[in-house]
């Protein structure tokens, strides 16, 4: 009987786990492969959320938890971060030893991941390689840079598909399987109308804005002032009867003053706004999924990838606000602003009442792909043989 094939999958964030599901689901309902779950990042730091228990009530084992954390607010703290974590993640691999290793996008604790993995001669497999997003994060650089450690490569896009092979990858490491968690969403995993209208003691009556800022990396000094504008924005559309959901962002620099300014904010007790450290990638698409009744407006707002990602499928409309996700690969329901509060207020109020922009989401197409990213994946790694061909990378010019 053949040796089955264990895949070490390292997730640092709430997002990321949701878009690495299908792949452990995949895994686990495979007779050849067996999965580690290695849960780090902001997993492990309840400032952002008990992300932990949302892995463990899916039913997935942890096997390792290794620490990477920031521990100040700024970018020194990221660089110390990341050369602690590849020794907190060399030490859990070398405990599991996995036959290969997934890591998702560009996270830093991800690219901590692949070079630990890498340089242990443990291939890597890379999702979400050759995306864009040329708006003032690092996350191009680090995502590149992952590419070239990695030794398989699972896209998103076809865009994304082409630029990984003109990065110099040889076809045969590269798939094109679509967005991950288009598959929970076509299965429709995600939480029903009553359960979010309840939960989160919404109406559909009144507008439900979904909100979330993340910290621009390469300006993360400009984020206390992003905030207090996005929030200015938040208060007058709630004062005009908005039901606001704020959610909190990544735990990259700059990411704390954020979360303090949210807490500032709460002490308004405002009406009609809401503060949450994380809602869940169900209860997430749960709020999303409402944007598809003819009773019901729903507009996603801020500057996190999701926004782009995993809005067109659902026709719902989105405000992205500033420059983070410029270049990054979307469908015709979103709507660009500056960062300036007045700008965030005119944009919200023209999506959700612009009758020329509700056709257009209705009719916006996802680019990307049609579900099935998990049956994919594993059925390209079912097909690859673990051996010095696949360790011993080639530039193909």
């Amino acid at each position: 009987m053949r040796k089955k094939i264990t895949v070490g999958v390292f997730t640092g964030n709430r997002a990321e786990y949701g878009l690495q599901l299908p792949l452990l689901k995949a895994l686990s309902a495979h007779p050849n492969f067996d999965y580690k779950l290695i849960v780090s990042g902001a997993h492990l730091d309840l400032d952002f959320g008990d992300t932990l228990s949302l892995i463990e009530n899916d039913g997935f084992e942890i096997h390792e938890t290794p620490a990477v954390r920031l521990k100040r607010d700024d970018l020194f703290s990221t660089a110390v971060a990341i050369g602690e974590g590849i020794k907190e993640i060399a030490h859990s691999l070398n405990r599991l030893k996995p036959d290969l290793v997934a890591v998702y996008a560009d996270r830093f604790e991800g690219f901590a991941a692949v070079v630990a993995a890498s340089q242990m001669n443990i291939p890597v497999i890379h999702i979400e390689g050759g995306d864009l997003t040329e708006g003032g994060a690092l996350d191009d650089s680090i995502r590149h840079a992952m590419t070239k450690l990695s030794h398989i490569h699972f896209t998103t896009n076809e865009e994304a598909y082409e630029r990984v092979l003109k990065l110099g990858e040889e076809p045969w490491r590269v798939c094109n399987v679509g967005l991950p968690s288009i598959d929970l969403i076509l299965e429709k995993n995600y939480s029903d109308k009553d359960t979010i209208l309840e939960r989160y003691r919404l109406t559909l009556d009144r507008p439900i804005v979904l909100f979330t800022l993340h910290s621009v990396t390469t300006a993360f000094e400009q984020a206390q002032e992003q905030i207090k504008k996005a929030l200015g924005a938040l208060e007058k559309l709630a004062n005009e009867g908005c039901q606001v959901l704020i959610t909190y962002p990544n735990n990259d620099a700059g990411g704390r003053v954020i979360i303090d300014h949210i807490l500032k904010f709460q002490e308004k007790n405002l009406k009609n706004i809401q503060i949450h450290k994380s809602l869940g990638m169900k209860n997430y698409h749960g709020v999303l999924a409402l944007a598809q009744r003819i009773d019901a407006k729903v507009v996603c707002v801020g500057n996190s990838s999701s926004g782009l990602k995993e809005t067109a499928i659902f026709h719902c409309p989105v405000v992205n606000i500033g420059s983070r996700q410029d270049g990054r690969l979307r469908g015709e329901n979103v709507f660009d602003c500056s960062n300036e509060s007045d700008d965030i207020y005119r944009s919200v109020n023209y999506v959700l009442n612009s009758k020329e922009f509700q056709e257009i989401c209705k009719k916006a197409k996802n680019p990307y792909g049609n579900g099935g990213s998990g049956e994919k994946m594993v059925d390209f790694l079912a097909k690859i043989e673990i051996n010095k061909k696949l360790i011993q990378k080639k530039m193909t010019y």
